[in-house]
Parts: structure tokens; sequence; C-alpha cells
């Protein structure tokens, strides 16, 4: 199928159908979803409703984030690199710094109004400013994300909501598909002539781990076998599913949380460790504190699942489920932190209840990134791989097709402005991103020539196929992705032309952001 864009009105034309109207854009981020957590990308926990949207569209295997939660929000909504609008820092460069965005920096809302589109926010928000004074006309702001079910601190169309009491029904993965739902039944009866475009940010999987007793129950003993079993299980499916061929890394046995609070650990007790050390090592009471962990993660995502399940539902149920755009991604790879926060954690309670604050560890976000190594924070593959879903029906004609082309966050902007028909603003620093529209159709041609990344001193770039990766203080390594996406083998010493290359782009790349900044 050939797509191409008419400049007066930047739409789409397909070959196999009459020319589609402007798709409602719907974009849904979870937070701290492994690369292997989803059923159709390799793991165990149920993930019907995403499967089935992967099955009808497409899966990509090599789309990335910025490592953290609120860069990456901040190139979604910008469609910047966050460290060009201020949201993110590079250590040791002056003028670099995480503030307010310039005032060219408009969040997308603002730039869909003028093509009609109405915007819908939900769930989390880690941006500067507010949903609603940004360009959001119905919002959701959940921004208390460490109390899933009584949260204090919640805002409807930027104005606060009292707080939540405990012991009530209330689920915040539940709640924010609410009041999605009943922005877009508002929609349907005042604006159902517009497209709309949803802005879904999850809290889930984010620690702490809390999840409803009954979805805890489906994963009793599901993990009682270890984080190695698990890790391998996942892989295998990978390949089974048609996931290119790549060896798993290693187990970094010694990589523990990036930030040390060895205090947390000790409230947590005697069940909580900070290593993912050999799940033989452990004593039965490490053993089954740890399953239980990954029972309550498996938990909260299965639990999100049912809830786009909801949201699927009234598409259909609307007439609309054909020519929306859905997208599903996570802000950043699974997280090896632990610590303890907000109403602390008692020994006593259930663990997944309120009154706990566990974090998933190093062990498990391990097993969660399958088959990459390191985690949320690193810029190595484990804490910049996410999984991407596309599903469209009328805009993509593939089904239950892989895309391995390398994109980006800073990708969707340019994916909404083509599908909205309108043209990135001339008064500001050129979009470094690409529209997916030819991705999406298998027609990349030339796509990104190079991505960068930085966040909190770990940097990489990559370019045709190649990444340079370094760990904040330490040697920069160089990995042939094409072959050894898993990052097994540092050809640094063997290609160190090709090495030194990569990093003079970067050192280039990062000059061009800076100056942008000043803008």
């Amino acid at each position: 199928m050939r797509v191409f864009s008419i400049l007066s009105a930047a739409l789409l034309t397909f070959t196999h159908a009459e020319k589609p109207k402007r798709p409602n854009i719907v974009l849904i981020l979870a937070d701290d979803l492994g690369f292997s957590d989803l059923g159709c990308y390799g793991g165990e926990i149920q993930t019907p409703h995403l499967d089935s949207l992967a099955e009808g569209g497409l899966r990509f295997t090599s789309f990335y984030n910025t490592a953290r939660c609120w860069p990456t929000r901040a190139a979604l909504m910008t469609g910047y690199y966050p460290q060009q609008v201020g949201r993110d820092v590079v250590r040791g460069k002056k003028g670099f710094r995480r503030s307010n965005r310039p005032d060219w920096a408009k969040l997308l809302p603002e730039l869909l109004k003028p093509a009609g589109y109405r915007s819908y926010h939900s769930g989390k928000w880690h941006i500067d400013g507010t949903p609603i004074a940004t360009g959001f006309d119905r919002s959701y702001y959940l921004k208390d994300d460490g109390r899933f079910f009584n949260p204090s601190t919640h805002f409807l169309d930027d104005k606060p909501l009292p707080a939540v009491e405990k012991g009530t029904d209330f689920y915040t993965t539940t709640e924010k598909v609410d009041r999605c739902l009943a922005f877009w039944n508002e929609h349907e009866e005042q604006h159902a002539d517009k497209p709309f475009f949803t802005y879904l940010a999850f809290t889930a999987p984010h620690f702490p781990l809390h999840a409803r007793p009954e979805d805890i129950a489906k994963y009793e003993n599901t993990y009682d076998a270890g984080w190695e079993v698990i890790r391998t299980q996942r892989h295998q499916k990978q390949a089974s599913l048609g996931f290119p061929e790549t060896v798993i890394s290693p187990v970094l046995r010694m990589l523990g949380p990036p930030y040390d609070f060895p205090e947390h650990i000790a409230q947590l007790g005697p069940g909580e460790i900070n290593k993912p050390l050999p799940w033989g090592d452990l004593t039965e009471v490490q053993k089954k504190f740890q399953s239980a962990k990954m029972a309550i993660h498996a938990a909260m995502i299965d639990r999100m699942d049912q809830e786009i399940g909801r949201l699927i539902k009234h598409l259909k149920k609307t007439k609309r489920f054909e020519n929306t755009l859905i997208l599903f991604l996570s802000d950043n790879g699974a997280s090896a932190e632990i610590m303890v926060r907000h109403d602390g954690h008692a020994p006593e309670a259930p663990l997944g209840s309120a009154a706990t604050y566990l974090c998933l560890g190093p062990g498990w976000s391990t097993t969660s990134n399958t088959p990459f190594k390191k985690h949320k924070t690193w810029t190595h593959e484990g804490g910049v791989s996410t999984p991407l879903i596309a599903h469209w029906p009328k805009g993509i004609s593939a089904r239950k097709e892989f895309r391995h082309t390398p994109g980006h966050v800073i990708d969707f902007i340019p994916t909404a402005f083509e599908l909205a028909g309108i043209n990135a603003p001339s008064d500001r620093p050129a979009l470094p991103g690409k529209s997916l529209v030819p991705v999406f159709n298998n027609d990349p041609d030339k796509f990104h020539d190079h991505l960068w990344w930085c966040h909190e001193g770990h940097c990489a770039i990559q370019k045709n196929g190649w990444k340079a990766v370094t760990t904040r203080g330490e040697k920069w390594e160089l990995y042939h992705l094409a072959k050894d996406r898993a990052e097994t083998n540092n050809l640094a010493n063997q290609k160190p032309q090709k090495l030194e290359s990569l990093k003079e782009l970067w050192n280039k790349r990062t000059k061009q952001l800076l100056e942008d900044l000043k803008k």
C-alpha cells in the first residue's frame, strides 16, 4: 500500500480504500513497563486486549523512549528531545537544565485545536504547567502517584478534588479510564462531528506495587520458579512469536538500584534484596517475598489491560474504532529502584495493599526487560526500549506484522501532525522526529539518520545499526545492534574509529540541542 502527503491538506490517500477522515488519536502510556511484560511481547501476564490490538495492527521491535518518565512525557507532548526544551539536563554542559519549557515549545493539544481536534487527558502528568492551561479541553490529573487506592492530590480540569478516603473501592487505574470514558461520552453528546486526541497516562505498573486482591490472586505461585526461569521462558516465547533473533543478555549480578537507600531496604524486611542474585542462592523467605512482588506487578498490568478493554468496547460501540489510531507504549524500561515513600510500609499488611510500599527491584526488572540489560534511567537497551503497538484499521492495512525500523518518542508529534493535516510551526527549531506513517505502511525510505540519548550522565547515540553508549563515569561501549541487539559484545577495542565517529556525532548533536534551548 502506498501513502503520500498532499500539501494542501496533508491528509492520506490509500489505494485500498477511499480517503479516511482525520482519525481520532489515542495515546496510551504505561509507566515503568518492561519490554517483555505484555503477552504479545513475550510475557506470561494476561493482556488479551493489548494482544488483540497487536494482532490487528503492528508491533514495533526497535522503538525507544528517553529512559525516564518526565523526559519521555516532554518529548511525546512537544516533539523535541527533552533537553531541547529544558526538561532534562546534560551534566557538564553549561546551559542544559531541568526547568520550564521555552515559550515556543507548545504542547500538542494547543497545536491540534486549529485542525478541529478536541483533546482529553487522564492520568499522570509530570510536565510543567497543567493540562487545561496547556491546551487540553478536559483533564483528570492524578498528581499523587504514590497511592493507588487513596490518592490525596488530584484535579478535574485543573481544579482540585477532595482526597480519596481510605477503605473505598477507588483504584487509580480504573478511575483514569472512568474519567476518560466520561470525556468521550460528553464528546459524543456535544462534539460528535469532531475528531479527538486522547492522552491516557497510566501510573501502572510504577511503584508502589499496589493491586486489587482478585488480580493478585490470578498470579499466585506463577513466579515461584524464579527470575531466571521466567526470563528464559520469555526469551523463548519472543522467538516463537517472530521477534528478531538475539541472544539474551547476561544478568548483571552486581548491578542494583540506581539510587541507594539501605535504610529503606531494611524497612522492607528480610525478604528484600538489592541485587539480582541467582534464585537458588535466595532464602525461602526471600523467594516468597520476591515472587509475591512480581505477582503484584503482573496484577497491575493485567488490570491496566482490563481497563483498556473498556476503551476498546466504547470505541466499537460509538463506531469510532475503525478510524482511531491507538498507540500503546511505556515511558521507560522496568525499574530496579527500591525505596519507601508516601505512607510508608507496614510489614504485617497484605502485600500489595495500600499500607505496603514495594518496588519491583533489579531481579524482576531484569526479567521484565528481557532480552536486554540494565534498567530505567540507563541508556542501554533495557532502559530505553519500549513496546509500541499501533492499531488503526482504516489507516494501517497490515495485520499482525512487526516493524523493525528504529523509532523514538520524538516521532509522535510529526505523526499526529500528518494525520491531523497540519504543518509544523515554522517559528521554532525544526522537529527532530519523523512521521511514523510511512513506517506503518512498511515504506520508511530513509528514516532517522541517528537517535540521541542522555539522562543522569548516561549517554548513547545510534546510527545505521551501531550504538555507542556509556554509563555515567565509565568508558564508552560500542555495539552492532543490527547483529547484537542485547548489547552482549562490546566492540569498542575492535572498532575504535567507529566508536570515535559516534562519540563525535554525540557531541555535535549535544551542541545543536544547546543552541535550540537558547532560542
